[in-house]
């Protein structure tokens, strides 16, 4: 990748499960939540960031940081004159539960746009569902707190029925159902036309390859690019 590109990273991955117990991602920094000893390859404090907090499909699990969407999003802003800084918030087997731990320790920092990508674990595990949309409204009221100004992203998931349908159906309409509540964007469906497609995940069949990471940059990409112009065309 250039030297110019301007790409964040808090890569805070560390050892025990991610959404499918893949292999760490390969530059992994470990470092505690609290630490102020984390990479960051940008300038995020100087400009407007766009703050990806999620699980391993957004740490880019079992790849290299560039490789995983948020980098590819980063190149599309940088490729189009959008002057955004991308931060990988992403933290391998985290759940809404820890997500909503961790929280406030991301949120030291100003976001001008906050992509929340977190409840696969969840779903994987059987977590009851309220549970669940509790974190996630509590999540999103605590951006709109600490940064009124943030635009939120909600990026849908889905999950397979190994729970049963009535428990995979309500998991599903989680997403959009919070969204219209908070009048939050939405990504529908994260993994769309990568999740169940051998090809483009490794081995472990959950985790996208480079070329999955892609597809999904292509996915949420309409969905970021109409946010930021929200957001720029109300600046003075």
């Amino acid at each position: 990748m250039k030297a110019l590109l301007k790409y964040s990273l808090l890569c805070l991955l560390f050892t025990g499960i991610s959404c499918g117990e893949a292999p760490e991602n390969k530059k992994a920094v470990t470092e505690d939540p609290g630490s102020e000893n984390v990479e960051n390859n940008g300038d995020s404090k100087s400009g407007k960031v766009i703050l990806f907090f999620g699980n391993s499909l957004t740490a880019g699990m079992g790849l290299d940081p560039e490789e995983a969407f948020p980098a590819f999003v980063q190149q599309k802003l940088d490729s189009l004159g959008y002057e955004y800084t991308v931060v990988n918030a992403g933290l391998s087997g985290e759940t809404t539960a820890s997500g909503r731990n961790r929280l406030p320790w991301v949120l030291t920092q100003d976001v001008s746009v906050f992509i929340l990508e977190l409840g696969a674990n969840d779903g994987l595990r059987g977590i009851p569902l309220e549970e669940t949309r509790s974190n996630l409204r509590a999540m999103i009221e605590q951006v709109r707190e600490e940064n009124p100004e943030a635009a939120i992203v909600l990026a849908g998931m889905q999950i397979p029925p190994n729970m049963g349908p009535a428990y995979t159906r309500e998991f599903r309409e989680i997403f959009p159902t919070l969204a219209s509540e908070y009048e939050t964007a939405l990504i529908p469906f994260l993994l769309e036309d990568v999740g169940g497609i051998p090809e483009l995940n490794q081995d472990d069949g959950i985790h996208p390859t480079k070329e999955g990471h892609r597809i999904i940059a292509g996915n949420i990409w309409p969905v970021i690019e109409e946010v930021i112009r929200g957001k720029d065309s109300i600046l003075p």
